[in-house]
């Protein structure tokens, strides 16, 4: 459900601020703001493999350095993190649009800059190295041999399921806020609507989940590798 809120709310809210680049006038397009997430996950990548796994060998004494349910576990407290930050920062871009009174003019650009928005981006992307190549680790590996394939088929489950979660949460949300006449959290007009409510819902759902992942991991028992004797 985190993954699909770059190419859809991220960029819907990314499209509302300043966008331009020095004094020449262009200006990036909101949906390609996503390649910070692709940055940030080669980045993450290089510091994970050349920095972060040999420190933590040398004080775990595990040949990874840390497990791969600890990755995914890292993952989604980064997930929880970029929520947070996604949150204040749109909190900010309600308040300048109120301060500028474009709070009725949904086509207009708020006076905030879009740099304010690539912590969650940047965030997400560090978040997608530990979670995403961690559940795929962990699935190919603690699969039994013959099913390796199912494994590989139900971490990419994920992605499309979550589609459809963030889908469901969306509509269901905004016909709950539009009940009586109320303004939707997510309405056409940002600048009246609560995307900052939506991200902490989302962000407290993740938390939950992550307490429970925290639960059932803390007694799985890894399967052992076969060894061959000569």
């Amino acid at each position: 459900v985190v993954f699909a809120q770059p190419p859809t709310l991220f960029t819907k809210q990314a499209a509302t601020m300043d966008r331009r680049v020095g004094s020449s006038g262009f200006q990036i397009p909101p949906a390609a703001l996503q390649c910070f997430m692709g940055i940030s996950m080669i980045t993450c990548v290089a510091l994970y493999d050349r920095v972060l796994v040999p420190v933590a060998r040398r004080v775990s004494g595990a040949p990874l350095g840390i497990t791969m349910l600890q990755r995914i576990g890292t993952g989604m407290v980064l997930a929880v993190a970029a929520l947070v930050v996604a949150a204040l920062v749109e909190m900010r871009r309600l308040s300048t649009a109120v301060d500028a009174g474009l709070v009725d003019l949904p086509d207009a650009v708020v006076p905030m800059s879009l740099w304010w928005i690539m912590p969650q981006y940047v965030l997400l992307g560090a978040a997608d190295v530990f979670t995403m190549v961690g559940m795929q680790e962990f699935f190919y590996d603690q699969m039994p041999g013959a099913l390796k394939s199912l494994g590989l088929a139900l971490y990419l489950s994920v992605l499309g399921v979550g589609s459809f979660i963030s889908s469901f949460l969306i509509s269901a949300i905004d016909g709950a806020t539009r009940r009586g006449g109320g303004t939707s959290w997510i309405a056409d007009n940002l600048n009246r609507g609560h995307l900052d409510y939506f991200y902490v819902l989302i962000a407290a759902l993740t938390a939950l989940e992550l307490l429970a992942f925290l639960y059932f991991s803390g007694s799985y028992v890894y399967k052992r590798k076969a060894v061959s004797v000569h």
